[in-house]
């Protein structure tokens, strides 16, 4: 049986997801954002309803990508991904993007030209973002042309340069319906922005997602419900550059910006640059949300939910890899938990995150 590694977010989960493991024969492992994702927003529903979703459409097993995984930029987010499939005995990872594309070949290309393209990469003007650096790498040595309006295929990649030299396939679906932010309505695969705009319409989200019921009885969150408490972070602490990632440009930034912001987009726009994007904003923000500092990786693994064909997975390979099936005094991972305990601040009605909480089996 082949064993395939999908990453994930499902925030929310709908038909275009649905569609993508359809695509995939075999087992289904997803390596899937925590309760904070990775475009620095937190997930409108927890990580546990999400597995829910996975599990009832589809995936074998649900793993937990660790706070400093799933809250990164691209290459970042996809080297802690894949590493955590890669341990779990992945053979390929399947992925939806939005162009027709030999990512194999693209992935034999960085494996050998990466210390050309890392040079090429340092000698760029400081003034540019790091998504403007990538695309001028990948136009320069792959002869590939796109704008910045395609995260699905930056993603993708981001995991061609990771798979480069590994015994791991590439399986690249291509994306139904609109664009990865469209708003557009009038199509069978609505994208997962417009389902979070419209997440207290259930007959909307009926026709958009097979998992409509659970979203709708379900608490949700969105950045509005933190704005308070990152407020208080921002003006309480005397020195931002103490948290994972702020400088002290972005600090002063930042310092100045929170004293008129009355929202979050204010904030975004008072403090985004050409240099430093929305989306890495976003992430600054939520590092400062939840107190974020540099730490290292977990080397266990934390498990969300598996069906019983991913539970016979498990069973074979428990040996070699460590697993976390239940959280108890001992941490799985410091920092993804108190990342849980503060989204759950969002929603006085969100359930416990972590302590006795056992695997979903569906």
């Amino acid at each position: 049986m082949a064993i395939t590694g999908i990453i994930a977010e499902f925030n929310p989960f709908h038909n275009g997801h649905a569609y993508l493991l359809e695509q995939v024969e075999g087992l289904k492992i997803v390596a899937m954002s925590g309760n904070f994702v990775q475009r620095g927003e937190p997930a409108i529903v927890d990580k546990w309803t999400r597995t829910q979703m996975a599990l009832e459409n589809g995936a074998d097993l649900v793993v937990e990508l660790p706070f400093l995984v799933s809250v990164q930029a691209a290459d970042f987010f996809a080297q802690g991904a894949l590493d955590i499939l890669a341990r779990l005995g992945i053979e390929q990872l399947a992925f939806g993007t939005e162009e027709r594309l030999d990512y194999e070949r693209v992935a034999q290309i960085y494996e050998e030209k990466q210390t050309q393209m890392k040079d090429f990469l340092v000698q760029l003007s400081p003034s540019l973002s790091y998504p403007q650096k990538t695309q001028l790498m990948w136009q320069e040595f792959a002869g590939l042309d796109f704008s910045g309006n395609t995260p699905n295929h930056i993603l993708a990649l981001a995991y061609a340069k990771v798979v480069a030299g590994k015994n791991i396939k590439l399986k690249p679906i291509e994306r139904q319906g609109a664009g990865f932010h469209s708003l557009e309505l009038d199509t069978d695969f609505a994208s997962a922005t417009a389902l979070r705009q419209h997440i207290d319409q259930s007959d909307f989200l009926e026709k958009f997602s097979p998992a409509a019921q659970l979203i709708t009885s379900s608490p949700s969150v969105t950045w509005q419900d933190y704005f308070p408490l990152l407020r208080y972070q921002i003006i309480s602490q005397p020195d931002l550059t103490a948290t994972y990632q702020v400088n002290q440009e972005l600090a002063v930034r930042l310092k100045e910006a929170i004293k008129k912001a009355e929202n979050m987009d204010e904030l975004l726009e008072a403090v985004a640059t050409k240099r430093y994007t929305k989306a890495r904003v976003r992430r600054i923000l939520t590092y400062i949300l939840v107190q974020a500092r540099e730490a290292s990786l977990p080397q266990s693994i934390h498990i969300l939910g598996f069906s019983p064909q991913g539970q016979e997975h498990l069973s074979k390979i428990k040996t070699q890899v460590d697993l976390v099936s239940r959280i108890g005094k001992a941490p799985w991972d410091e920092l993804t938990q108190q990342a849980d305990r503060i989204y759950r601040l969002g929603n006085p009605d969100l359930p416990e995150q972590n302590y006795g909480r056992l695997p979903i089996l569906e």
